[in-house]
């Protein structure tokens, strides 16, 4: 086996001892609250680890695009929700090819959307499974809890071809709470406000049997409301400094480094690796309690105050001789998801040795 030493850098090295300590304990958090887990897929892109959380208890899988969802349906995996709306002939022509070969249900917000989408169950002689997306606070898709969604999922329902399902929001504003307290308030927000919708579309006639919410940060909490059936983490396979600066993951739960080397030191404060905004992307903010574009695991001394797309640029504020150029350092990106897709490979360490390189074979599959 080879040592995470002798690789070149930037890289992309993932310790499988946390990833899989990661899966179970997100899978036993879905078995104690008697949810379902589908796991956004979006985060890894890499079939080998989808496998690795149906095969630890997780129900099908959620990915983003179409292009994601043919790489794991191609890899075998054959239970998959395409949470985004599907818009244009050539996507309907791809999505009636999954649905011979899979089980594929959809998010949308628009009756427009779901007629596209009803015309291929049409032709198929099925309905096609969809989930109405609700705005819960995000503010990105969905109209709000109560009536107008409840006015929208009836219209849905009513297009031939379809069949409404469930109901599903994100909660991605849950990364903007202040503290714990205040991402408590908005999980709990969440789930309530989809759970009653939910009822007041059945009391219109409408059986739903999904209540389906997102986001790492609320999964936990939002897990255990009653009238939650699903939930869909992402990030929780890896963590990032987004979960660590929320409270939700501490640094030794974060499976997921960039590997990078030192290249300069142009003073006695300044060092610069050789990855960028193309290794970790330029997504998320930095500040507090933890300052930069990235946390460098185990030097808190390091700080990474820039980036440019080949050059990462920090300051040391410790001894400068602590630092020299051709040090190795495992870097923490910001936001995991959007570093991970810049790599086609990552690197599975156990034990201080590489195991095995996992493909991130739907990395760039954007359509």
């Amino acid at each position: 086996m080879t040592s995470p030493a002798d690789l070149d850098t930037p890289a992309l090295v993932l310790d499988l001892d946390v990833i899989e300590r990661n899966i179970a304990e997100m899978a036993q958090v879905a078995r104690a609250a008697g949810v379902r887990l589908r796991p956004h897929t979006k985060t890894h892109k890499s079939p080998l680890l989808a496998a690795m959380q149906v095969d630890a208890g997780a129900q099908g899988i959620t990915v983003a695009k179409l292009g994601e969802a043919e790489v794991m349906v191609d890899a075998g995996l054959d239970d998959v929700l395409v949470a985004y709306p599907l818009v244009g002939e050539r996507k309907l022509l791809r999505l009636r090819a999954l649905l011979e070969r899979a089980s594929i249900s959809v998010s949308l917000d628009a009756v427009e959307v779901a007629e596209g989408i009803g015309a291929v169950g049409t032709d198929l002689g099925r309905p096609v499974p969809v989930l109405v997306e609700v705005d819960t606070g995000h503010h990105r898709m969905g109209l709000p809890p109560g009536e107008p969604s409840v006015a929208l999922a009836m219209a849905i329902a009513r297009v031939p071809g379809i069949e409404v399902i469930g109901l599903l929001t994100h909660a991605g504003h849950a990364y903007q709470a202040a503290d714990p307290a205040e991402l408590h308030r908005i999980t709990e927000r969440e789930a309530l406000d989809l759970i009653r919708t939910a009822e007041r579309c059945r009391e219109e006639g409408l059986e739903l049997r999904e209540v389906s919410i997102g986001s790492t940060p609320t999964a936990r909490v939002g897990a255990q409301a009653d009238g939650v059936t699903e939930i869909r983490p992402g990030t929780y396979i890896f963590n990032d400094v987004q979960q660590m600066r929320l409270g939700v993951a501490p640094e030794s739960a974060c499976g997921a480094r960039i590997l990078a080397t030192v290249v300069a030191r142009p003073t006695a404060e300044r060092f610069l690796i050789d990855a960028g905004s193309k290794a970790f992307s330029s997504d998320g903010g930095d500040g507090p309690p933890f300052p930069g574009r990235g946390v460098i695991a185990g030097r808190p001394d390091l700080v990474i105050d820039f980036t440019t797309e080949e050059h990462g640029v920090g300051h040391l504020t410790g001894d400068a001789a602590s630092l020299s150029i051709g040090d190795r350092l495992e870097v923490i990106p910001l936001h995991v998801c959007s570093a991970v897709n810049l790599f086609d490979i990552a690197y599975g360490v156990r034990d201080g040795l590489v195991e095995r390189t996992i493909p991130i074979a739907a990395r760039g599959r954007s359509q």
